[in-house]
C-alpha cells in the first residue's frame, strides 16, 4: 500500500466493516480502529473526513437509517448552506454514518464498502 492506511472509522458488527478490516490484515497494514459508534466523531472531525473525502455530509449519510427517516432528511437541502445541519446529525447520530470510512497516511480517505474502494487502497 503506497499511502497506507492510518485509521479505520469501524463497526465490528457491519460485514462492510469486518471485510475492510480482513483485507487491512491481510495486507499486513497497521492501522487503529476507532469505533466510530463508541467514539462519535466531533463536527470538526466530520468536516476533515469530508473534505479528505471530496464528499457532502449527505454523501455519507445511512439515509434508510430509522433516526434519518424520524429526522426528515430525506427532504433536507444538499448545498453548502445545508452542510452544517447535516454535519450536526451525524455528529449527534454516528449510526447515520456510512461505514466504514479509512483514513489514509497521505491525508486521503475512502468509503470502503466494495472491493474497487479496498483496492484503491494499495
Amino acid at each position: 500500500m503506497t499511502s497506507g492506511p492510518t485509521e479505520i472509522w469501524h463497526n465490528p458488527q457491519c460485514s462492510k466493516s469486518r471485510t475492510a478490516t480482513k483485507f487491512l490484515d491481510e495486507a499486513g497494514v497497521e492501522y487503529s480502529v476507532r469505533r466510530y459508534l463508541d467514539a462519535p466523531p466531533t463536527a470538526d472531525e466530520l468536516r476533515d473526513v469530508l473534505r479528505r473525502l471530496d464528499a457532502g455530509p449527505w454523501d455519507i449519510t445511512r439515509t434508510g437509517e430509522q433516526i434519518a427517516k424520524d429526522l426528515g432528511m430525506s427532504k433536507w437541502g444538499r448545498t453548502p448552506a445545508d452542510r452544517d445541519r447535516w454535519i450536526a446529525a451525524l455528529a449527534e447520530h454516528p449510526r447515520l454514518i456510512q461505514r466504514p470510512i479509512v483514513l489514509t497516511a497521505d491525508g486521503g480517505a475512502v468509503v470502503a464498502r466494495d472491493d474497487a474502494a479496498l483496492r484503491s487502497l494499495e
